[in-house]
């Protein structure tokens, strides 16, 4: 029986009693200098952080920009890397694909059935014959920009025709198509936490993935206690794990287990 990507989520989160979805967004350049040739070092680098943080993290992302600039040796490294999670963690293809129908079923059959992934952030500009393509099979899922954490989400986002915002109306259009195939979710960001808890009530069952924490000030206690009131509240995490200390195992490790920690206490 082919279980709904919400409900797959919900269960990776439950197994290891987290929300932590660790972004795996690789900067060679904040990295400590290597010997090694580029790829080959954040090829394995990456692998090294999948061997210490796997048993805790129940969801990885990976931002699409930081492979593709490499070209085909950076698209094998990533084919490298899905490889290995092998299906022991759900990923996220952070890609904010966006287009009409036709390309959009395009999009969705290389993220879902070439790479394997097993869900995709979308941008919902085109409407919503943009996002059916990435929620016909019910097994994978969608995340949809919605209230992003980013300063410029002002200059759309907050748009209003006088009842209500347009990250709202995006968030009502994905909770009508969540009732297809309960695999959709929307983004939203934890800096953002004075709108969350209304939008948090207009959504209820959609799966959030919340960026912002960390670098960006997003507040993780109110993410975490928002994001998970009546659906999955994932809290993404690059920079604060990634790059923790020297970039070691061990300090990666301790890393994600301190963000682990607190996430248990507030949920």
């Amino acid at each position: 029986m082919e279980i709904a990507f919400n409900n797959r989520l919900e269960k990776a989160c439950n197994d290891k009693k987290t929300v932590l979805c660790l972004g795996l967004d690789v900067d060679y350049k904040k990295l400590p200098p290597s010997n090694e040739k580029e790829l080959d070092y954040l090829e394995r680098f990456s692998k090294n952080v999948i061997d210490c943080t796997i048993d805790l993290c129940p969801v990885y992302k990976v931002n699409l920009a930081f492979y593709e600039r490499h070209g085909s040796r950076g698209v094998k490294w990533l084919e490298n890397l899905m490889a290995y999670i092998n299906k022991r963690a759900i990923v996220i293809a952070d890609a904010k694909r966006g287009d009409i129908g036709n390309t959009s079923i395009q999009y969705a059959r290389s993220l879902f059935s070439t790479m394997g992934f097993d869900a995709a952030t979308i941008s919902p500009y085109m409407g919503r014959d943009s996002i059916l393509p990435f929620i016909e099979d019910k097994t994978k899922g969608a995340f949809v920009l919605a209230l992003t954490s980013n300063p410029g989400a002002a200059d759309f986002q907050f748009f209003t025709d006088g009842t209500q915002m347009l990250f709202q109306k995006v968030a009502n259009l994905v909770t009508e198509l969540n009732k297809i195939n309960n695999n959709l979710g929307i983004v939203v960001g934890a800096t953002k936490a004075d709108m969350m808890t209304s939008l948090r009530k207009s959504s209820p069952g959609l799966s959030w993935l919340i960026p912002g924490i960390g670098a960006q000030g997003g507040d993780l206690k109110q993410s975490v206690e928002i994001g998970n009131k009546n659906g999955i509240g994932l809290i993404n995490v690059s920079r604060g794990i990634l790059y923790a200390g020297s970039s070691s195992q061990d300090d990666i490790r301790k890393a994600a287990l301190s963000y682990t920690s607190k996430i248990r206490n507030y949920l």
